[in-house]
Formats: structure tokens, C-alpha cells, sequence
């Protein structure tokens, strides 16, 4: 049998809850999505003032990171690349995206889910992302 660690709803609110908190300490709004190991959405928060279409993009942002179990900025930059890039539609599916702000949950070699930040600059989503995926993965050991 073949079983699949992946993020459930504690880790989800952990990671709302710690990235909002941030959030709200640099004074802004973002929408959090946080994506199982198949890149399905378990939570997602658009706090107060945070733009409408930065929902859509958060929820790219963990899908495209989950899915791949790269970051979604490294994602942007292989299909950007212009030797070697491609159209993002040869992933076969509209859901994927390409900005940073989306940060796979790494445990033990294997990609537990992803999550992701919209609605703040691109090296700010992808800082305090990255500093909440760094603590969520330290409570999986």
C-alpha cells in the first residue's frame, strides 16, 4: 500500500493563523491558501482589505507549489526560461501559475502540500511564506 503524509486541518489553521499575524504586523492584507499534497485547497483566508483576485492567486500559488513540490516562483522562472521555457498551458491544467509566493511543505524528502500568499510584493509573500513553511515543517518531526 502506498500512503501519502499530507497536510491536514491543524497545519492549515497553524499556518493561517502564523502568516496572518504577520500580516497584520507589517499593517496589510493578503489572502493565505494552504493546499494538501494534491494540491487541493483545506483552507483559505482573505483577510480584510486583501484584494478579490488575490483569492484566484493564492489558490494557483498553493496548487501550482503542492502539485510540483517547487516553489511557484522557480515554476515561473523554468517556464519564463528562454532556452528551455514553455507555455504554462503544457502542464495541462489553468490552475498553475507562475509568480513566488508559493512554498511546497517538504517533509522528509516528500511534498505534504504547499502554502501560499497573494496580495503583498511578490519577495514579501514569498519571505513570510517561507518562514511559516520552515516552522510547519519542524512540527512534522
Amino acid at each position: 500500500m502506498h500512503e501519502i503524509r499530507t497536510i491536514g486541518q491543524r497545519e492549515a489553521l497553524f499556518a493561517i493563523d502564523a502568516i496572518t499575524t504577520e500580516v497584520e504586523a507589517r499593517g496589510k492584507a493578503a489572502v493565505i491558501a494552504v493546499a494538501d499534497a494534491y494540491g487541493e485547497i483545506i483552507a483559505m483566508l482573505r483577510m480584510d482589505g486583501a484584494s478579490l483576485t488575490s483569492g484566484i492567486i493564492a489558490q494557483k500559488k498553493a496548487f501550482t507549489a503542492a502539485r510540483e513540490g517547487k516553489s511557484s516562483k522557480a515554476i515561473g522562472e523554468r517556464i519564463r526560461d528562454p532556452e528551455r521555457g514553455h507555455d504554462v498551458a503544457y502542464f495541462g491544467d489553468d490552475r498553475y501559475i507562475g509568480w513566488g509566493g508559493g512554498i511546497p511543505v517538504i517533509v522528509n524528502g516528500a511534498c505534504c502540500g504547499a502554502v501560499a500568499i497573494s496580495g503583498l510584493p511578490e519577495a514579501e509573500d514569498i519571505e513570510i511564506c517561507e518562514g511559516v513553511v520552515d516552522r510547519l515543517v519542524s512540527t512534522f518531526s
